[in-house]
């Protein structure tokens, strides 16, 4: 299986309808917004959904989610540690970073794609593994409607108390239409360091268009969270034919004259550009 061959860049449209997208901790769970009112998807949270749809597709994860955790591993630390080619490698004083991240990287597609830092308290060694995958956070193209209402639960959490708890009563956010854009690219020169092949990017690209399978909540009702396209650039080598900048750039979006307030993905215009050489894979899913 040889390394990736061509450079990549991508971009995915997806919507969400009465959901909350990705909440804000800092913000009491609020849908993530910018101060120009846009909302806001965090790399983090996309990638968690990436490793998720991986694993789903039988691919070894590094990191695990605790309530997906296939291997019986209850941390990264034991995880590694659990590894026999990579517990090998370290018995000695002086362990070969290279050797480890090279291990790594086979043994988890998510280490080759994204990256990993290995560095565990009390460890002598910290090993840091740099991944081709890089993803943007999204964000949407218009300005998003934060909707907040107050919950209530019909029973007290414990005996002993009359009428309701404090602890029954809840607020619960959501937006109502958000069309968001994920741009991200591959890049190479750093698959070349991690092992990341052309198969890898097949994963990857179909694990982009199924993003929300498996991924339903309280939060994201199913059928709430929706991929609409995909836009695959593939440059004809290793080196880019444009930055990714002026690919990403290509992608215009804008709503509809007649659209005063989009509430679907038929109520926006897209274009892309043409660059010469250099033509977009379309993956319409709607």
């Amino acid at each position: 299986m040889g390394t990736l061959q061509h450079k990549i860049d991508f971009s995915v449209i997806i919507t969400a309808t009465n959901a909350n997208p990705n909440g804000d901790p800092l913000n009491g769970n609020r849908p993530r917004e910018n101060f120009e009112g846009l909302g806001e998807i965090s790399d983090v949270c996309i990638k968690r959904k990436l490793r998720n749809r991986l694993q789903d597709m039988g691919e070894r994860i590094f990191v695990q989610s605790d309530d997906r955790c296939d291997d019986g591993f209850d941390s990264l630390r034991a995880r590694a540690e659990g590894n026999a080619a990579l517990k090998a490698i370290t018995k000695g004083k002086n362990t070969d970073r290279d050797v480890y991240a090279k291990t790594a990287c086979e043994e988890w597609i998510d280490v080759r794609s994204f990256g990993q830092v290995f560095a565990f308290k009390g460890d002598q060694v910290s090993v840091g593994v740099r991944g081709p995958v890089s993803i943007q956070q999204a964000v949407s193209v218009s300005p998003v409607e934060v909707i907040s209402m107050q919950i209530t639960k019909s029973v007290n959490s414990e005996s002993g108390k009359e009428g309701k708890a404090s602890d029954t009563m809840g607020t619960k956010h959501r937006i109502a239409f958000g069309m968001y854009v994920i741009h991200g690219s591959i890049n190479c020169q750093l698959a070349e360091k991690t092992g990341f092949s052309d198969e890898d990017a097949a994963k990857i690209k179909q694990a982009l268009c199924t993003l929300f399978e498996n991924d339903c909540s309280s939060a994201r009702p199913e059928g709430s969270m929706e991929v609409c396209r995909v836009y695959w650039w593939e440059h004809d080598s290793k080196t880019p034919q444009y930055p990714s900048a002026k690919v990403h750039r290509s992608l215009h979006i804008a709503p509809k004259d007649s659209a005063r307030l989009p509430r679907s993905f038929e109520d926006y215009d897209i274009t892309v550009d043409p660059l010469a050489g250099l033509e977009p894979e379309i993956i319409d899913l709607v």
